[in-house]
Order: structure tokens, then sequence, then C-alpha cells
């Protein structure tokens, strides 16, 4: 089995979409584009990203699942299988905040809270 990296995306929550879409377009002399949430439950605007190149991808995010501030960035480790590593969380001192869970053509996601009060999230294809 080859190494994947460990970050596999990312997500900055917002309240205001519009306002934050200008602010990284400002900051980072880019453009981010509109990309749809399977589930529908959640408005996206995702900063450039070729997912075939080394680093990581990711969205300004718009949810009724998370919000901006402390603990408003979530990272997604990359996994084989989510459900393995979300079934540790609870024996290490954490909690699964949403069960795995189909992103439809971009996999699997597990969000969790880890024993600091951070959310973060797995990601798998399988």
């Amino acid at each position: 089995m080859s190494k994947m990296n460990a970050v596999g995306w990312f997500d900055i929550y917002v309240n205001e979409l519009d306002r934050a879409v200008r602010f990284y377009e400002t900051v980072l002399n880019c453009k981010l584009e509109p990309i749809g949430d399977p589930t529908g439950e959640t408005q996206m605007m995702s900063f450039p990203a070729d997912m075939s190149a080394y680093g990581a991808g990711g969205a300004l995010s718009k949810s009724a699942h998370a919000s901006p501030g402390a603990g408003g960035t979530v990272v997604y480790f990359s996994a084989e299988d989510c459900a393995v590593e979300e079934a540790r969380v609870d024996a290490a001192g954490g909690e699964v905040l949403r069960p795995k869970f189909s992103i439809g053509e971009f996999g699997w996601v597990s969000l969790c809270r880890d024993t600091e009060g951070n959310v973060f999230g797995i990601s798998s294809m399988n």
C-alpha cells in the first residue's frame, strides 16, 4: 500500500460566505469557485486546487454543522476507510460527532472531536 498525505482536504467555516470569499480572493489573489455539496446541506466555494498534485485542497463552507471562530477550521485526514479510524476515537478520549456518511462521488467522511475540543474529519474513498 502506498503512503498518502496526512491532510486530504480542509473547510474554513464562515457565517457570511460572500464576505469571506471577497476576503480570501483579495488576500490570496485567487478566484474561488462554487462546488456542489453532495449532501445538499452546505454552500461551498473552493480554493484553486489540482487534486492530482501534492498538497491539500479546501473550501470556505457555510453549514449548520459547524461555525467560524475557535474550532471553525476542520482538517480532514486521509484514510483507506474512515470507519476504521472513527472506531478508535471514543477509546482515545474523543467523540464521534457525525459517523461515516457519504459525500457522493467524493467518498466518505466521519466528523469527530479530539481531546482538546477541536473538530476534525477523516475522509476516504471506501
